[in-house]
């Protein structure tokens, strides 16, 4: 299931509306690339691929879940054959996932490389406002739907499924409805820039306000998650006193006084000092930095 932020009319409330996501093929061993809160409450996960009709791949006969589409939804008379494609199910496993950035990498096994086509992964560096933009995805069910726009804005900031805020993301007016959450943003070469993630909006539905996740942030993501499940970020290993009124009653004008040293942290391993208390009761403070 996935969810799309709508912000209310008359306050900042987010709704959550029930959908099914988008994802993009990452790499020729099956790795998918969505969003954390695609695949955030799902008990199992379901993969859908367009694959050339009668490929053999590797050699083996794979035979995925089943080969089923709505009527129109890909070819005449509810036909599953697009120009010599066929849209096929696969079951898939959660790789990793991290929240702080609604990244999430699925893996489908058993899918011969020859029907993996991994998106071609461009840079969101450079991007700018009025460029052309076009999203791909699954909206209201309406899977590989092609919608273009431009690129509205950059440097945006939207919440996380944790409340964590995700900074650089680029705005569009490409239409993004719920079910488009982690499908593709490209540039005009076809190239990958962004990944859906949200919109704004009264009802829900697409308001020319989108908001994707620049590609720069993706690939670091999805690689670490891919090489290790999970995201291991830099620890200091300390607490600080963040009060400006503690630090006046200190007397500390300039710097951030450090509270506490974790032990076995990379600060504790630096020597650095967090604020005692002597056994006479006095404050001894620490290293400021």
């Amino acid at each position: 299931d996935t969810f799309a932020e709508k912000r209310d009319v008359f306050s900042t409330n987010v709704e959550v509306p029930i959908g099914s996501g988008s994802g993009y093929i990452w790499d020729t061993s099956g790795h998918i690339v969505t969003n954390f809160h695609v695949v955030q409450s799902a008990k199992s996960a379901q993969v859908a691929i367009l694959t050339p009709s009668g490929s053999s791949g590797n050699g083996k006969s794979m035979t995925p879940l089943y080969t089923s589409v709505r009527p129109g939804a890909l070819g005449s008379s509810g036909s599953t054959v697009l120009k010599d494609f066929t849209r096929s199910v696969y079951k898939a496993k959660v790789v990793g996932v991290d929240p702080t950035k609604d990244i999430a990498v699925l893996k489908v096994d058993d899918v011969p490389i020859r029907e993996l086509r991994p998106i071609e992964v461009g840079t969101s560096t450079g991007l700018r406002v009025g460029q052309g933009s076009l999203a791909i995805g699954n909206p209201f069910g309406l899977d590989h739907t092609l919608t273009t726009g431009v690129i509205s804005g950059i440097g945006r900031e939207v919440k996380s499924p944790i409340g964590r805020p995700i900074s650089n993301v680029i705005q569009t007016d490409a239409a993004i409805n719920p079910g488009n959450s982690g499908g593709p943003l490209l540039d005009s070469s076809g190239k990958m820039i962004g990944m859906a993630t949200a919109i704004f909006s009264p009802s829900g539905a697409s308001a020319g306000v989108g908001f994707a996740i620049p590609s720069d942030t993706v690939k670091s993501i999805a690689g670490m998650l891919i090489q290790n499940g999970q995201i291991i970020r830099p620890l200091l290993g300390v607490s600080i006193l963040d009060s400006k009124n503690a630090r006046q009653a200190l007397g500390i004008t300039k710097g951030i006084l450090i509270l506490e040293v974790k032990p076995g942290t990379p600060a504790a391993q630096a020597g650095l000092r967090g604020l005692k208390r002597t056994d006479s009761g006095i404050i001894e403070i620490g290293d400021i930095v």
